[in-house]
Protein backbone atom coordinates (compact mmCIF):
# COMPACT_ATOMS: atom_id res chain seq x y z
CA UNK A 1 0.00 0.00 0.00
CA UNK A 2 2.84 2.23 1.01
CA UNK A 3 4.12 1.82 -2.46
CA UNK A 4 0.86 2.63 -4.47
CA UNK A 5 0.39 5.98 -2.38
CA UNK A 6 4.37 7.13 -3.06
CA UNK A 7 4.12 6.34 -6.94
CA UNK A 8 4.60 9.71 -8.22
CA UNK A 9 8.29 9.32 -6.14
CA UNK A 10 9.33 6.45 -8.05
CA UNK A 11 11.39 7.58 -10.89
CA UNK A 12 11.22 6.21 -14.52
CA UNK A 13 13.87 3.75 -15.42
CA UNK A 14 15.87 3.38 -12.20
CA UNK A 15 15.28 -0.20 -10.39
CA UNK A 16 11.42 -0.99 -9.59
CA UNK A 17 12.91 -4.19 -7.41
CA UNK A 18 15.13 -2.04 -5.48
CA UNK A 19 12.85 0.77 -4.67
CA UNK A 20 9.85 -1.69 -3.75
CA UNK A 21 12.37 -3.62 -1.74
CA UNK A 22 13.93 -0.27 0.07
CA UNK A 23 9.65 0.72 1.09
CA UNK A 24 9.53 -2.90 2.52
CA UNK A 25 12.57 -2.56 4.68
CA UNK A 26 11.79 0.72 5.91
CA UNK A 27 8.13 -0.60 7.23
CA UNK A 28 9.94 -3.94 8.42
CA UNK A 29 12.52 -1.47 10.30
CA UNK A 30 9.71 0.41 11.66
CA UNK A 31 7.98 -2.62 13.02
CA UNK A 32 10.98 -4.32 14.07
CA UNK A 33 11.55 -1.15 16.46
CA UNK A 34 7.81 -1.06 17.73
CA UNK A 35 8.03 -5.25 18.42
CA UNK A 36 11.57 -4.94 20.31
CA UNK A 37 10.53 -2.36 23.04
CA UNK A 38 8.35 -4.88 24.15
CA UNK A 39 8.98 -7.36 26.39
CA UNK A 40 9.51 -10.96 24.70
CA UNK A 41 6.84 -13.80 25.48
CA UNK A 42 7.86 -17.66 24.17
CA UNK A 43 5.83 -20.88 24.52
CA UNK A 44 7.26 -23.81 25.30
CA UNK A 45 5.41 -25.55 22.08
CA UNK A 46 7.23 -23.30 19.61
CA UNK A 47 10.95 -24.67 21.44
CA UNK A 48 10.91 -28.00 19.07
CA UNK A 49 10.59 -26.66 15.75
CA UNK A 50 13.40 -24.34 16.64
CA UNK A 51 15.15 -27.65 17.08
CA UNK A 52 14.31 -29.01 13.76
CA UNK A 53 17.92 -29.42 11.94
CA UNK A 54 18.55 -27.82 8.23
CA UNK A 55 20.78 -29.30 5.82
CA UNK A 56 23.39 -27.21 3.79
CA UNK A 57 24.76 -28.60 0.19
CA UNK A 58 27.53 -29.84 1.46
CA UNK A 59 25.03 -32.57 3.87
CA UNK A 60 26.79 -30.55 7.03
CA UNK A 61 23.55 -29.96 9.16
CA UNK A 62 22.65 -27.51 11.58
CA UNK A 63 20.27 -26.57 14.14
CA UNK A 64 17.83 -23.79 12.85
CA UNK A 65 18.24 -22.22 16.39
CA UNK A 66 22.14 -22.22 15.79
CA UNK A 67 21.82 -20.61 12.70
CA UNK A 68 19.38 -17.91 14.33
CA UNK A 69 21.63 -17.75 16.97
CA UNK A 70 24.52 -16.98 14.76
CA UNK A 71 22.70 -14.62 12.47
CA UNK A 72 21.09 -12.88 15.29
CA UNK A 73 25.09 -12.45 16.76
CA UNK A 74 26.00 -10.19 13.31
CA UNK A 75 25.92 -6.54 13.72
CA UNK A 76 22.93 -5.28 12.06
CA UNK A 77 24.83 -4.00 8.90
CA UNK A 78 26.28 -7.24 8.13
CA UNK A 79 22.87 -9.72 8.68
CA UNK A 80 20.92 -7.26 6.43
CA UNK A 81 23.73 -7.57 3.87
CA UNK A 82 23.62 -11.73 4.07
CA UNK A 83 19.50 -11.96 4.13
CA UNK A 84 19.47 -9.72 1.12
CA UNK A 85 21.96 -11.74 -0.76
CA UNK A 86 21.49 -15.14 0.75
CA UNK A 87 17.91 -15.21 1.09
CA UNK A 88 16.28 -13.06 -0.64
CA UNK A 89 18.24 -13.43 -3.68
CA UNK A 90 19.86 -9.98 -4.74
CA UNK A 91 22.76 -9.24 -6.32
CA UNK A 92 25.52 -6.87 -4.74
CA UNK A 93 24.48 -4.19 -7.11
CA UNK A 94 21.23 -4.21 -5.62
CA UNK A 95 21.85 -4.50 -2.51
CA UNK A 96 23.64 -1.61 -2.72
CA UNK A 97 21.13 0.61 -4.55
CA UNK A 98 18.27 -0.43 -1.91
CA UNK A 99 20.85 0.17 0.85
CA UNK A 100 22.17 3.04 -0.51
CA UNK A 101 25.64 2.58 -0.09
CA UNK A 102 28.91 1.31 -2.09
CA UNK A 103 28.71 -1.52 -3.57
CA UNK A 104 32.61 -2.22 -2.32
CA UNK A 105 30.78 -1.98 1.26
CA UNK A 106 28.09 -4.09 0.57
CA UNK A 107 30.95 -6.86 -0.72
CA UNK A 108 32.79 -6.67 2.06
CA UNK A 109 30.02 -6.50 4.75
CA UNK A 110 28.98 -9.65 3.15
CA UNK A 111 32.11 -11.19 2.95
CA UNK A 112 32.79 -10.51 7.14
CA UNK A 113 29.26 -11.46 7.43
CA UNK A 114 29.73 -15.21 6.10
CA UNK A 115 33.03 -15.55 7.78
CA UNK A 116 31.53 -14.69 11.26
CA UNK A 117 28.75 -17.25 10.42
CA UNK A 118 31.18 -19.93 9.48
CA UNK A 119 33.49 -19.04 12.85
CA UNK A 120 30.39 -19.54 15.10
CA UNK A 121 28.64 -21.95 13.60
CA UNK A 122 31.92 -24.04 13.59
CA UNK A 123 32.24 -23.12 17.49
CA UNK A 124 29.19 -23.80 18.17
CA UNK A 125 29.93 -27.72 16.57
CA UNK A 126 33.28 -28.57 16.26
CA UNK A 127 32.26 -32.07 15.72
CA UNK A 128 30.89 -31.40 12.49
CA UNK A 129 33.59 -31.40 9.85
CA UNK A 130 34.44 -28.53 7.63
CA UNK A 131 34.88 -27.69 3.85
CA UNK A 132 36.69 -24.76 4.16
CA UNK A 133 37.42 -24.52 0.39
CA UNK A 134 33.94 -25.18 -0.42
CA UNK A 135 32.74 -22.49 1.58
CA UNK A 136 35.39 -20.01 0.54
CA UNK A 137 34.43 -19.96 -3.25
CA UNK A 138 32.22 -16.70 -3.68
CA UNK A 139 29.52 -16.59 -6.13
CA UNK A 140 30.55 -14.25 -8.77
CA UNK A 141 27.26 -13.84 -10.24
CA UNK A 142 26.33 -12.02 -6.67
CA UNK A 143 29.12 -9.75 -7.83
CA UNK A 144 27.46 -8.48 -11.32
Amino acid sequence: MRAWRSWEQYTPGTNCRAWLFRIMMNVYNRSWTRTNSLPVTLSLDDCTESEMPVTKPNSTMYLRSEILMALNGLREEQRVVLVLASVEGFLCREIAEILNIPIGTVMSRLSRARAEMQRVLTEARPDVPQQRAANASVDRRKIQ
